[in-house]
This record gives structure tokens, sequence and C-alpha cells, in this order.
């Protein structure tokens, strides 16, 4: 047999040898090329300190003094935690099913790679033959965008290479994160950015959203499906697609049970159970105290803004830089604040209904009949200003026609409702329709706070965030009618006109035309009841019974400029309080914030202390960004802020109290307890307010329609003692029935030291004097033209 000569095999050989170190060389030089953007083909590629600390975005976190999460501000729902938090079977299912030899490899894994080619040419399913990319590479990919426009360069731009260096850059950085990083740390990486849809990103929130667990209460089949849908989170969506999803599921535990992490009857026990979903979605619309948590966003942001311009190079965003924020909010009396609220408004939505009976509760009084008329067009005035009539009118310009065709045309929408589990319904209506629903709701705000620091403890800004995000403690301002009244006393009796044992006869007061700027008609308030008693009432029945007649009396004394210099002292900033004796019936337009901060001065022994909503402010790390701290002041001396309080205990303990039911009904005196407080109601009832302190806890609420004109037509129904009072009595039953909450026990007013109030005996019992009207006094608060 002829023997070939070994020439030619010499020249094979060398020719391979060269091919494959041209090849390496090249390869070399182009990693090399891409690494360092030569002639910026391959575009940028992330710095080292870049990799050392690696960004992503994380949500900013509010949490309440009681340290329960309390909402999250965020772009993408993302909260990163360490991997010893993570269940087991979340890491063995995705080791399993994503990179069985991660432990292995150094960033590449050359043989899963080759194996996702051999697959895609001989088209396997990859679920069986594997995918190319490590974890590791998937979490260079999610922590740095390789592929956005300024990282692109000349070449990123045409499509197939554009790919190949966006895969060579993910290599590099796979290698990179390896030399930097542990296993477990690249891991914790991975679980730390990956999405699982619905804005959920992070295995602690998808556990949350999901299961509403904690990562480290996953069990196997949940972590099987969480794992499952990482091959496409949007496909294999639980929610609307169950049985690819169970299929996807059931292949993670079949990967499982081929790697020996799970016994064959473990495998066939896991594989026939249902999917058992939790699901909720955690968004700033829903969940407890979003009014508070919406409007102290603003705040933070302001706060942002100022600490990135006072730090040069800080780059703090409230959505992205996983902030931690730490409120005065108080967990438990926020869920008190809310089922009280939400209690006693779904009692008044249902009598207002009842008393309307179907009819438009939006009216005025006829001037001729008294009577009240319906206001004509008042839900086309109101339309008008919603963003929709203003989106039609960009669309279809002067065709007013086409626009109320529009606004009148049935579409499919979600309302809310009282009851149910999220408080709303599916319904068909036109856009002037909802509006006429949502304008038949009463609203409400309310807000409790801590005299001593200022700290706000519970905030329910209306009925539904999500549905009405209109705020009703701070960003609304509505007429406080007789809850204002305690300012005028104040000022009467630090001016020397009057002292807390003095008497005023309830008779007609009338103001001149020109008198303390009145410039109307000459003007005389009149009681609720529409009677002047002549009785001779002490200033605690007269302030416990609303007698408008005294204030009137008072004011006159003063002067309305007087009044309003001390409810500014007192922490009323709001510029439209009216310089005429109407001030005296509480005519200016106040916030539940403001009167809630001006109470605590009476609360706190006559210092002032600004409401706080914020408690300290930290960077993901825990590193403290902020502390806040009590902004108090001194207004009025000590003994003038306790004759406040003894004067306002009067409407609670006095038989004719306009609050009296606080102790007959609700029994909040028992144990000792003292309660000062006060009732109002504005004209034609459009506002009723109520406001209640104890020794450390002063709280505020109004009740309303969200217009002026729309209201109750009976004084019996529309009263602050009536509307918003129940609120109050429920909250302050729960937090005295919580054996937690300590610190706001039953307990009467401290007596400033060596000071007492003595009036000699002197008593006048009302009661037989003349007979009480049939509803408890409470007063109108009519402005006489």
């Amino acid at each position: 047999m002829t023997e070939f000569a070994p020439g030619p095999y010499r020249k094979i050989i060398r020719s391979l040898w060269r091919f494959s170190l041209t090849g390496i060389i090249l390869l070399v030089l182009y990693v090399l090329a891409v690494s360092y953007n030569f002639l910026w083909l391959f575009g940028g590629m992330p710095s080292l300190k870049a990799l050392e600390n690696p960004k992503s975005e994380e949500a900013s976190e509010v949490y309440t003094a009681d340290h329960q999460l309390l909402g999250k501000y965020y772009v993408e729902n993302r909260t990163p935690i360490e991997i010893s938090q993570v269940s087991p079977n979340v890491t063995s299912a995705l080791l399993a099913t994503e990179d069985a030899r991660f432990i292995k490899h150094s960033g590449i894994d050359p043989r899963s790679l080759f194996r996702a080619v051999g697959g895609f040419i001989t088209f396997k399913d990859a679920s069986s033959s594997g995918g190319g990319s490590t974890l590791t590479q998937q979490t260079a990919k999610n922590l740095f965008d390789t592929r956005q426009e300024e990282l692109r360069g000349v070449l990123g731009h045409i499509p197939v290479i554009s790919l190949i260096i966006a895969k060579t850059k993910e290599w590099i950085l796979a290698v990179r994160l390896e030399r930097n990083y542990t296993k477990q740390e690249v891991m914790m990486m991975y679980l730390n950015t990956v999405s699982f849809g619905n804005n959920t990103y992070g295995i602690k929130t998808a556990a949350k959203t999901y299961f509403s667990k904690e990562p480290w209460n996953l069990n196997v089949e949940e972590a099987a499906l969480l794992v499952g849908m990482l091959k496409n989170p949007t496909f294999y969506n639980p929610r609307l697609f169950e049985d690819r999803t169970r299929d996807r599921r059931n292949v993670v535990l079949g990967q499982m049970k081929k790697y020996k992490l799970l016994s064959e009857e473990q495998f066939l026990s896991y594989k026939n159970k249902p999917l058992k979903l939790d699901f909720s979605i955690e968004n700033q619309n829903t969940g407890m105290a979003a009014y508070f948590r919406s409007v102290i966003r603003d705040d933070i942001k302001k706060w942002i803004r100022q600490y990135n311009d006072e730090n040069p190079g800080a780059e703090l965003d409230l959505y992205t830089s996983g902030l931690r924020i730490y409120t005065t909010i108080d967990s438990r009396m926020q869920a008190y604040a809310e089922e009280a609220v939400m209690t006693n408004m779904r009692d008044q939505q249902k009598k207002f209904y009842e008393h309307w009976r179907g009819r438009n509760p939006w009216v005025k009084k006829d001037p001729r009949t008294k009577k009240y008329i319906e206001i004509p067009g008042f839900i086309e005035s109101v339309a008008r200003r919603t963003i929709r009539f203003k989106q039609l009118k960009a669309a279809y310009g002067d065709d007013e026609k086409t626009i109320w065709q529009e606004m009148r045309k049935p579409i499919k929408m979600k309302v809310f409702v009282y009851g149910g589990r999220r408080n709303d319904k599916d319904t068909t209506m036109s856009p002037l329709d909802s509006i006429r629903y949502y304008k038949r709701l009463l609203n409400t705000g309310f807000m409790s706070m801590d005299p001593r620091y200022g700290y706000v403890k519970a905030w329910v800004g209306g009925v539904n965030f999500k549905y009405m995000k209109f705020d009703h403690v701070r960003q609304s301002r509505r007429q406080p009618g007789s809850t204002f009244k305690p300012f005028v006393y104040l000022t009467a009796m630090d001016q020397g006109f009057v002292t807390p044992c003095s008497h005023i006869v309830d008779r007609p007061t009338v103001f001149a035309h020109g008198e303390d700027n009145n410039n109307g008609p000459p003007w005389m308030p009149k009681n609720s009841t529409g009677r002047y008693s002549g009785i001779n009432l002490s200033l605690r029945e007269a302030l416990g019974q609303s007698i408008n007649t005294v204030s009137a009396q008072l004011i006159k004394k003063t002067r309305a400029a007087a009044v309003i210099k001390y409810a500014h002292d007192m922490g009323i900033e709001s510029k439209d309080l009216p310089d005429n004796p109407t001030l005296c019936l509480g005519t200016g337009d106040v916030s539940v914030y403001e009167m809630v901060a001006a109470y605590c001065a009476f609360a706190n022994g006559g210092t002032r202390v600004r409401p706080m909503m914020l408690i300290q402010i930290t960077d993901k790390n825990g590193n403290v960004l902020k502390n806040f701290t009590p902004d108090a002041k001194q207004v009025i001396s000590a003994n003038r802020a306790y004759e406040m309080l003894h004067l306002m205990r009067g409407a609670v303990e006095d038989p004719n109290g306009t609050a009296q039911r606080l102790r007959t009904q609700y029994k909040l005196l028992d144990g000792g307890n003292e309660i000062a407080a006060k009732t109002g109601t504005t004209s034609n009832y459009s506002d009723a307010w109520f406001m209640g302190m104890t020794q450390h806890l002063v709280s505020g609420l109004w009740v309303g329609g969200d217009d002026r004109p729309i209201h109750f037509r009976d004084i019996s129904l529309g009263q602050g003692g009536r509307l918003a009072m129940p609120a109050w009595a429920m909250y302050m039953q729960k937090i005295y029935n919580d054996p937690s909450l300590t610190q706001y026990r039953p307990e009467p007013f401290r007596k400033p030291n060596n000071f007492k109030i003595d009036c000699g005996g002197y008593h006048i019992d009302s009661s037989q004097r003349y007979i009480p009207p049939k509803v408890v006094p409470e007063d109108e608060d009519e402005v006489l033209q």
C-alpha cells in the first residue's frame, strides 16, 4: 500500500494553525476595539466606577413612625434585598432553569453557548436545549443597557452588527462582573433587577405582587412560577394566561427534577397543583394614606431640589434613588382614621341620597320664595373644566355640537362605590353622567396631630384617592363656620374685654354700614334657632352652644383685624380671612390642616408647633441625608390656653352643648377623660366641621360637597355635630380600645402650675330659662343681607 507523503499534511496543519492564530488575534483585537471604542465605531462601555457601583432604578420607600411600609414612589417598582433573604426554592429553580453551570463558569459558558447555537440550527425549543446567556450575562444586560443610543457608536446603527456588538459587550461585562463580585452577589443583582411583568421588578416586589409574601417565604411551586415567568413575563402572565403559565411552571419543576433538586414524587405532586395567586399591584393610587403620600411627595421633591443644589454632584431622584423616607404617621391610627371616616361617609352618603330622593342636589335659594331651586347649567359648567372636555375642545375646536355629543356618548368605565373589595364597579355611562354621579357624592378631609411635637399621626384627604385625588386636608379651603369662634373668644380675653367668668346676654347685635369695614347694609347675625333668648350666658355656655350673637358682641369689641392677627399667630395661614364683622361666624376660607395646627396651640400650653410629616430621609444604604425637627413658638400664655380648653369643654360637658353626644352616646368622657371641642356649620349647610382636642391629640374633620351648592337642606342633617362629629368619635373610640397606644389614654387636661379658674361658684342653668329647640343648637352662620 502506497504511503502518502508527509508534505501535504504538514501544509494543512500549518494552515490550520495560521488560521486559528489569526482568528484568535482578530478576536482579541475585536474585543479590545469594542472595549475601548476604537475610532468611536462601537460605542462606549460602562466605566470601572460604574461597574464597581452598578446603578439600577430603585423605588423610594415611605415608612410610618412605627416602621410599617406605607408606600413607594417609583418608575420601576423595585426594592433590592440580600440573597440571604431569598428562599432557597427560588435560587434552586433559577439555576436549574437558567444556568445550571453558574457556579462553574466565569461569566461566559462556552458549553451553553454551543448548545444554544446547536439548538437554534436544529430548531430545538430553548426550554430543552437551554439558552446561551449565563445569569451573569443577563445581569450585565439588566444593569447596563448596552443598546441605549449613547452607547451604540457608528456601527451600532447597522442591523445584525449592532446585535453582535451588544452581545460582545455583555460578554465583556459578564467577565468583569465575575472578577469584581462573588457568585452570590451576582445572583443577588440578577434577582433584584429582573422584570416579572406588571411593572414589577426584583424578587421582593414579585413575591409581594403575585403572592402577598416576603421572598423568603416562597414555596417550591411559587418559586417555579416566578422563575418560569422570566422567559417572557407578558406571555406567561398568570393572571391572563393560566394554562400556559402552569405549563411553564411545570417545565421549571421538570428542570429541578432533572438536576436532582426534586424527587419524582415531589415533582408529580407539585406538577398537579393549580396556580394559587394572591395578586395585588402596588401603586400610588391605592394602599394606606394615599392622600398623605401624594401631599408629602411634593414636599420631598422640593427638599431634593434644594439638596442637589447644595451638594455638587448629587443626583437624588425621588423615583429612582431608593430613598428611605420616615414619616410621623402611625399605621394603627391611620387605619382607625380611614375606617372611621369611611364608616361615617358611607352612612352620611346614604342619608344624602335619601334626602334628595333622586333629585339633583346642586341648588341655590330663590331670592323671592326663599326655597331651594336647581342651578341651571351647573353640570355643563363643571364639565367645561374637565380634562376630557379640554381634550375634545383641542380635537374639535369650536364644534360644540360634536363635543357635547361625545360627552353624552356612553362608554365603559369604572366608578367609585361604597362597598366591595376595591370600592369600585364596572359600568357604562357617558362622561357627562359620570360628572353627575360624582357630584352627588359628599367628600371629607380628616387630620390628627400630636400637639406636643407637631407629629401628624393620621391623614385622610378624601373618600377614595384612586377616583378623587383632590386633597381636602391641605389643598382644599372652605369656610370653617363656628369652629373659628375660639379665635374670637381668645382675642377678646387676651385684650381684656372679657374673662372666662364673664357673662353676655344673648341679644341682637347690629353692625352699621361702615362699622369695622362692613361695606354692605346694616348686618345683624342671627342664631340657628332664629330666636334670641335674652339669657345672660357664661362664655363657656355661649361657646358650647355656639351662640352667634355672643361672638358678634365680642368681635364688636375687638375688631376683625385683631382676630385675624391672633388667628395667624396661632397657625392659620390663609389670606382669605375677611377684615369685617362676618369673620366672627367663620366666613373666611381655611384648610383642615391650618385649623388642626392652630387648635394644637390650645392643647399644647399656648405653644404653636407647625405640623410635621417627615422625621428622616436616608439614602438606600441607610446614610442619613436629613433629620427634621419640630418648629415651635409660644404664641399665647399657658394660662390663656387652658382657659380656652375650659371654655371649649362646654360643648361636650354642658347639657346644651353642641357636642354633648360625645358624652351621652359615645361615652368618651368615661374614666376621667376630658375633651375640648367645637362644631361648625356654614351658610346653607355647605360645610360641616368638627374639631376635637384631648391632652395629647388634636383632630379636625370637614364634610361637604366638592362644590358649595351641594349640601343638605335641613340643619338636623347638615350640621357639624351630625355630619362630621361621628367620625371623630369613632376614631377616638378605636384609639382608646387599642392597648398598644398607651400614649393616648383617656385623661384630663393638665393645668398650668398654681393656676385655677374660680368664678365664685356662679352658674346659670340656661335649660331652666327657656325651652331648647328640637335639634341641638348649631349655627347656620347665615350672613343676613
